[in-house]
Order: C-alpha cells, then structure tokens, then sequence
C-alpha cells in the first residue's frame, strides 16, 4: 500500500483583506482556536512603527514614504518600500524558526503584494486566505471605526484581491468572525 506524503506543517498564514474587511479580528479568533501558538504581524503595525516623517496625510508620486490622501487613496514611495521588504525579512526569518505566524496584509498592488511575499516566504508552507467584504459593509464599520481615512475601505474592499489567487476565501460581510475563523483554521495544517 503506498501513501502519499503527509501535509506540510503550515508554516504561516496570509490574511488578505481591504481595511474594515475583518483580518485582525479573524487572526485573533485563530489564535485562539489554532492548536499552537502563532504570533501575529501586520501591515497596520508595520505602519505605526514608522517614523512619522514616512506617513503623510496626502498622497504624492514623490513622496519617499507613505501617503494617505483624503479619499482614502495611498502611495508608496521608496523608502517606504525599502523598509516594507526588510520588515517582510524579519517576518519571513521568524516563521523559519518553526514559529507559526499569522499575517495580517493588505496587497494594495493585489497580485504584485503577493508576489512579494511568495518571494520572501519561499520555502515556507503558506495558506493564502482572502478576506472579502462588501464595499458598503466595510465602509460603515471605518465610519464606526472612527480611526480610518473615510473611503478607504470603500477604495480598498476590491483592489486588493486583484490577480490574487487563494487557497480559501471567507466573507466577513454576513458571516461571523468566529465561523470565518474556523473555515480558515480547517485548512491549517
């Protein structure tokens, strides 16, 4: 009787999603249902850990760091770039300790976001999860919010799944966290 290799152990979890989709929420239901512990990592404090001369509160092609325009659109410069890919190393360097790591992303540049993480995550065993959300939906809970640029999750519940591909979807627009979380955690490893 021949069998076939067990799975690979899942070595990080990629939670992509528009801001006011759901990520932190779902990564903090995974760690509590997630049989090990798994440290999380996200884009958001990724930011707050910026010099506040990166982040700007308007969008410019120039700009070195990171804009953010009144609409809720963003840039990216290249110092912002720069840092972004060293942080990815260290995240990608923790996760090959064996140490399980759920990240918490928003692929601006869709499928170019993934990318660069498949490159820094090569050899790793990754989970691809999509975090949808209505536009509306997630409009009025960054309205809720209140610590959002307004239309940002409106600009943003779309653009980030572009040209991405996924092992599992899960939509946070009519569907708990906690059930969204389960579906995500049955395909953990």
């Amino acid at each position: 009787m021949t069998t076939g290799s067990p799975p690979l152990r899942t070595d990080v979890v990629v939670l992509n999603g528009g801001s006011s989709s759901g990520t932190s929420t779902l990564i903090r239901q995974l760690q509590e249902l997630l049989p090990r512990p798994w440290l999380t990592f996200g884009v958001d404090s990724f930011i707050e850990s910026l010099p506040r001369s990166l982040v700007k509160p308007e969008a410019s092609a120039t700009a070195p760091g990171l804009g953010l325009a009144p609409d809720g659109s963003i840039t990216v410069g290249p110092v912002f770039r720069a840092l972004q890919t060293d942080w990815q190393e260290g995240v990608a360097a923790i996760a090959r300790t064996g140490t399980g790591v759920l990240l918490d992303e928003v692929f601006l540049g869709g499928a170019e976001g993934q990318e660069r993480w498949r490159r820094t995550l090569k050899g790793l065993s990754v989970l691809w999860v999509g975090v949808r959300c209505a536009p509306e939906t997630a409009a009025a809970r960054e309205a809720a919010r209140g610590d959002r640029v307004t239309g940002m999750a409106a600009s943003q519940a779309e653009l980030v799944h572009r040209g991405v591909t996924y092992d599992i979807e899960v939509d946070t627009t009519d569907t708990d966290p906690a059930t969204c979380a389960r579906l995500i955690a049955a395909h953990v490893v």
